[in-house]
């Protein structure tokens, strides 16, 4: 499980901190969504997702202010006793209750405001978070963007991954991670690799060392991050292995439970693994758009095969 300091997200959103604000500091966020507590405000607390930020909009605050003087009380006193709420916001730079503060610092929930509307912060919000704490898992490989396909090349130590980025590189396309990628799946089938800050933009080449690559080819040549859409795995070449030679059947790595189109791609002296890499690119990028090379030969050979 992944958290967020809730220092962080008050920078963010640029809210204002009303009271509460020596708990900010031990409080954490640890799931991307956020709850409007409407339902629980008139008394129900079945299902309740305490550990959520609380955003209270004008519909809420209204119900609120309608509510006889000890009733209100009574019902933010039962709000507020659920302690493991990492935050408590409202929006529209609505006033808080007197009774709002009083529990929450009882309760050692701090109480924030938004100058923005509901509707727009909650999506912010949840768009935000979703990113932030994402499922994630590091891999050893090259993450480079080619032709707006991301493509992770994969495969053993030394056998040439790197030097097949920098001839991509040279070759106008962007690298995002050499050695280590760090993948998050921000959707089901969203996932969106980036690099370690301490290594970003450096490519160690065997024989010569450590190359910036933002420095040496400048800074169209990288990108921060960059959507995964195709995995290349090189590994040595096998005599006598039969490798796939039309593409008509789809593999597919699994990664962090998503299928990602996978090409398996033998390599041996004389093989341009980056040529090979910019032509499974083009080829995946062509069959998302609606044309598949293998299809319309063997549909070819067949028609021939009928006549």
């Amino acid at each position: 499980m992944y958290s967020l300091p809730l220092q962080e997200f008050i920078d963010e959103f640029n809210l204002e901190i009303v009271s509460g604000k020596e708990f900010v500091e031990e409080k954490t966020i640890i799931t991307p969504e956020i709850n409007r507590p409407a339902i629980q405000l008139a008394g129900f607390y079945e299902h309740f997702s305490g550990e959520r930020p609380q955003l209270v909009g004008l519909i809420e605050h209204s119900f609120l202010s309608r509510l006889e003087g000890n009733f209100r009380r009574e019902t933010l006193k039962k709000f507020f006793s659920f302690k493991e709420m990492p935050c408590f916001i409202l929006s529209r730079s609505l006033e808080p209750f007197p009774e709002m503060l009083e529990y929450a610092t009882e309760s050692g929930i701090p109480v924030l405001v938004s100058k923005d509307k509901t509707t727009q912060l909650t999506g912010d919000i949840l768009n935000w978070l979703k990113v932030k704490l994402a499922p994630r898992t590091t891999v050893h490989g090259v993450l480079v963007d080619i032709y707006g396909e991301g493509v992770l090349i994969m495969g053993e130590s030394g056998i040439g991954k790197s030097e097949a980025a920098l001839e991509l590189v040279k070759r106008g396309h962007r690298l995002v991670a050499d050695d280590a990628v760090e993948i998050k799946k921000i959707a089901h089938d969203n996932l969106t690799g980036s690099c370690p800050k301490m290594i970003r933009y450096f490519i160690e080449v065997r024989g010569i060392g450590i190359i910036n690559v933002k420095q040496m080819f400048g800074v169209q040549s990288v990108m921060d991050s960059a959507k995964i859409d195709l995995v290349i795995k090189f590994e040595p070449w096998e005599k006598g292995k039969a490798y796939d030679r039309m593409g008509l059947k789809e593999e597919y790595e699994k990664i962090l439970d998503t299928k990602v189109v996978c090409h398996t791609i033998p390599i041996r002296p004389g093989r341009n693994a980056a040529v090979i890499c910019e032509a499974a690119a083009v080829n995946r990028r062509q069959k998302k758009m609606g044309y598949n090379a293998a299809q319309v030969l063997n549909d070819r050979i067949m028609q021939n095969i009928k006549l």
